[in-house]
């Protein structure tokens, strides 16, 4: 038992200076100085729209014509999700997600038909419902 006492009085001791010797490094350190501009500098900045953002790329590719146009459309027949494709090259898709799966206003928007510029936004649309 005696032993027990010795250890933790040991321990505490030992917690006790390390607690202090990191006081006394922390208290004499110089404090961050604040970083001042430049007097009598004007910064140039320039608005970037995200859907034109390059990130390390030799020449900008140009954006394609079909950018901006509604190439595909969910809308609800028979009671399940459907995608036509605005032009003829890619086959219409058929999901297997009914309706009812989508709260009442979105039940609305799909009976009219949703258009999206690409596949990738139908997915994440629907993934946004159905999980």
């Amino acid at each position: 038992m005696r032993r027990y006492g010795v250890c933790f009085l040991l321990a505490a001791a030992i917690i006790l200076a390390c607690f202090l010797a990191g006081y006394a490094v922390s208290r004499n350190r110089p404090q961050y100085e604040t970083i001042e501009p430049i007097p009598n500098t004007v910064y140039e900045t320039e608005p970037v729209t995200e859907g034109r953002i390059v990130i390390w790329q030799e020449t900008a590719e140009p954006v394609p014509e079909t950018a901006g146009k509604e190439r595909f459309l969910l809308v609800s027949e028979t009671g399940y999700l459907m995608v036509f494709s605005r032009d003829d090259s890619q086959e219409n898709m058929q999901t297997h997600i009914p309706l009812s799966d989508f709260p009442q206003e979105e039940q609305e928007k799909l009976r009219e038909g949703i258009w999206f510029e690409s596949m990738m936004e139908v997915f994440c649309y629907l993934e946004s419902f159905t999980s």
